[in-house]
């Protein structure tokens, strides 16, 4: 019975409390595999759940951490076998299945997927979830005809995890790309990444008297939502098409049907939770391929698991900058 340790959401008279504890294989909740995990990461979604928030944890107790990356233990299925290298991002981790914040974990295998050739476990998680969900954006785009040598397109939010790989994925495959951000001190780093300009949020956050405005963006990634979507919403050429896949600027959107029904805008919705496996693969397929790997390196850190709260606290206040990969093991 192997012992080893997990960062364990309970909840107490209705407080959520995280803590460290010990724990064991055999109480490890059902799952098709057992995976040895290496690394996992942070995304919004964990800042949530490590700082106690309601919203993403829907049982007690939870492991969080919605990202994981490691090696097959044992397998009670022949699409996976002992010593194969797997990748989980979403799935329900986190939510309603114990999660990667912990050295072991079990997984269905409807959203495992195989590592990549010539992806390394940190750089799976320097992906994770913000870049399986950056790519699953780019592919909405490319189906919606957006494709490079036209109009620019925008990337809101653009100094955070998904925005950082989606401006970085898009430039490379030759896009003209606009990064959007509200933090000054991004500026350089985004251009690194290959955007050709940076604007502040303000430009597209700002209310207008008009329900259109002018014709600048062929198509745009947007992990904002709320006044920020709206603002991207107007500025859409014909034809074009955003891809809205977070809601950091808020729930609601407040804007007209006239983008829709007289540019031909196209709005897709993003979820990256329940994604199949077969699209999984793709999205694995294309980052393995379309991501530079030097330019991943760039924007990544590696954190240990102990510091995790606090990490939480950064990422919901804006502070991290790219992606953290957190080791498990430390």
């Amino acid at each position: 019975m192997s012992i080893f340790r997990a960062l364990m959401a309970t909840q107490v008279e209705g407080k959520t409390q995280i803590a460290f504890q010990e724990t064991s294989i055999d109480q490890l909740p059902p799952g098709d595999v057992l995976v040895k995990v290496a690394f996992s990461s942070l995304n919004y979604k964990d800042g949530i759940c490590v700082t106690g928030k309601p919203g993403v944890m829907r049982s007690f107790p939870m492991v969080p951490g919605i990202d994981l990356v490691g090696t097959v233990v044992d397998s009670a299925t022949p699409e996976f076998v002992a010593g194969d290298s797997v990748v989980l991002t979403g799935g329900g981790l986190a939510e309603t299945q114990w999660g990667g914040y912990a050295e072991y974990a079990k997984v269905r295998k409807d959203f495992l997927v195989n590592l990549p050739a010539g992806l390394t476990s940190k750089r799976a998680m320097a992906i994770g979830t913000a870049g399986f969900t950056a790519m699953q954006c780019v592919l909405a785009l490319e189906k919606q005809g957006v494709k490079p040598g036209g109009k620019e397109v925008v990337v809101t939010g653009a100094g955070g995890g998904v925005g950082s790989i989606a401006v970085a994925v898009l430039a490379k495959l030759g896009y003209k790309v606009v990064a959007s951000t509200g933090r000054a001190e991004t500026h350089d780093y985004l251009s690194r990444l290959g955007a050709v300009e940076v604007i502040d949020r303000s430009v597209l956050s700002a209310e207008s008297k008009r329900p259109l405005d002018a014709e600048r963006f062929g198509g745009a990634v947007d992990t904002v939502g709320g006044a920020t979507l709206a603002g991207v919403l107007r500025s859409i050429a014909y034809r074009g098409a955003v891809a809205a896949c977070g809601l950091a600027g808020g729930t609601g959107l407040a804007t007209t049907v006239l983008p829709f029904i007289l540019r031909g805008v196209t709005l897709v919705g993003i979820d990256s939770v329940r994604a199949p496996q077969e699209e999984r693969i793709e999205v694995w397929g294309r980052l393995a391929s379309d991501l530079s790997l030097d330019v991943l390196d760039s924007m990544t850190e590696v954190k240990p698991l102990s510091e995790i709260v606090a990490l939480g606290e950064q990422i919901l206040s804006g502070q991290i900058r790219g992606r953290v990969v957190v080791d498990v093991s430390e």
